[in-house]
Parts: structure tokens; sequence; C-alpha cells
């Protein structure tokens, strides 16, 4: 029996030994193909959700401005479902802000179109302004101010001691009496002419008691006309206006600037040295304001 047994415990050594290795091999064949080749087809998907993850934010992006307030995408589906009921006060919000920006209005020869009357003067920086974008109330109806009556007084005097006597053919207007006048230019010469010679009414400077058309007397022919201010008188009245509180409204070449045509006959008073400041500037009163 022990002679037997000592010679087949070599030959169980080897076979325990083979089988050992078969199990081995087997073992590393399973791990290599199964154990380990699944954990990196994981891992690539796992590597290919944070690409979505970012494809979907990028999509967020472009969603409506109300949204990009919201930095989690949950919280901005709730607030959507949220704000329903009021989407209807969002769709205003397009509305009001095209109406805000006063360059993009629509102007025909120089006035705002759809224009409602106004309810106030407008005065920019203490100084009242009147022109085809800002006009007087229809019920402005102060007649002729004191002030600038009293500083044409004074330069029609220093202008008769050079020979010139000037007259003030007219004045303060009322709006009323400027509808009329307005209407008759328009029937006799279009609306697109007259637009550049009268003003609308409540949109002329002598419903505010501060312009006068200025001639010379004795010289009639000359009212109303650009030849007055070749004239002795009329270029004595442009050289010393501002000294007297005047300035001429509406010079030659200005027209895109004031809205209306070359009046050498149409000077308006300013309170105080500002007529004098406007004329060393050499501008229109529009320029000079920065409206």
């Amino acid at each position: 029996m022990n002679s037997k047994s000592k010679k087949r415990s070599p030959i169980v050594l080897i076979a325990s030994i083979s089988a050992l290795l078969i199990v081995a091999i087997c073992g590393a064949v399973y791990y290599k193909y199964v154990v380990v080749e699944d954990p990196i087809a994981q891992q690539e998907n796992s590597e290919e959700q944070p690409a979505t993850e970012l494809d979907s934010k990028d999509e967020q992006t472009t969603e409506p401005d109300s949204t990009d307030e919201q930095s989690d995408p949950h919280q901005a589906s709730t607030s959507d479902k949220a704000e329903q009921p009021t989407s209807s006060t969002q769709t205003e919000k397009p509305d009001t802000s095209t109406n805000e920006p006063k360059d993009q209005v629509e102007l025909l020869n120089g006035y705002v179109v759809g224009q409602q009357p106004a309810t106030e003067p407008t005065y920019v920086n203490g100084i009242l302004i009147v022109n085809k974008k800002n006009p007087l109330p229809p019920t402005y109806n102060k007649g002729e101010d004191p002030k600038a009556k009293a500083a044409f007084e004074k330069m029609a005097a220093a202008a008769k001691n050079e020979g010139f006597e000037l007259v003030p053919f007219s004045g303060f207007r009322s709006y009323e009496y400027q509808t009329t006048l307005y209407d008759r230019y328009v029937n006799r010469d279009g609306k697109d002419a007259a637009d550049r010679y009268s003003a609308r009414p409540g949109y002329s400077e002598h419903q505010s008691g501060l312009a006068f058309d200025i001639g010379e007397k004795g010289r009639e022919d000359l009212w109303l006309t650009s030849a007055f201010g070749e004239s002795p008188a009329g270029k004595w009245l442009v050289e010393n206006a501002h000294k007297y509180g005047f300035i001429l409204r509406y010079p030659e070449g200005k027209e895109d600037v004031t809205g209306f045509m070359y009046e050498s006959w149409h000077f308006r008073y300013l309170e105080g040295d500002t007529a004098a400041k406007v004329y060393e500037a050499g501008v229109t009163l529009e320029e000079y304001l920065g409206v």
C-alpha cells in the first residue's frame, strides 16, 4: 500500500497543479473580459453624461430673458408655471418700450405725428422753449410779456438814435388766432409749404408773448421778407438785438434745426444775459439748450 501510494503521489500532485493552473487561467480570462471591461464601458457612459448636461445648459441660455434670472433649471420651470397667470402683463412690456425712445417717433414736416395737445409748457434750464416738438397748451394765454415789451421799447429807442424806426407789427397771438392764420396759409399754399413758415396752433412762439415780428416804419414793402435782413435797419437789428435780450430766432441755413425757414423779422426775447450768450455762441436756441 505504501509503495503504490508513493508512486501515485507525483501524478496526483501534477494533476492538482494543472487543475489549479486551469482555474487560474479561467479566472484571469473572466476578470479581464467580464469584471474589467464592464466598468470601462460604464465609465465611458458616465463620461458622456457631463457632455449631455453641458448641451442642456447651452440650450437653456437660448431661453427667453424671463428665465435668465433663474440659476436652477428646476426653479425656472416652477417659476414659469407661477408666472403663467400674469403672462398678459409681460406682453405689454414690448409695447411700452417701443414708445419710450423719442428718436423713434414719426415726424411730418418736423412735427411729431399723433402728438397730443400739451398740458404744461416746456422749460429747459429755466427757459421757455416753443418749437415743433414742444408745444404750448391751448389754454396758455398770458398775453404780451411785460418784460419783453419793455426790452423792445428800449431797443427801439436806441435804433431811433441811429435813424431807424422799428415797428413790432406782430406780437402776441392767441391759440385761436394762430389756428385761423395757419388754416388760411394751408388753404392758400398747401400743408407742406405752410409748415415751413407758419406754426401750427400751439407751436407758435407768438403765443408765448415773448416773440415779435419786427420791421421798419416806412419800409413796409420789406416786412415779412428776407430782404429786410439786408436793409440797414435789419442789419442793425441783427448786430444789436442781443444787447436788449433778443435773438434772431430763425437764422438762415438753420431750417433743419429750428424747423422753420429763415425769418429776418422774427425775434425772441430771453431774460437776463441769455440772448448775449446765444449770440456770442453763434447758434440757435435749440443748439444752445441742447434740445
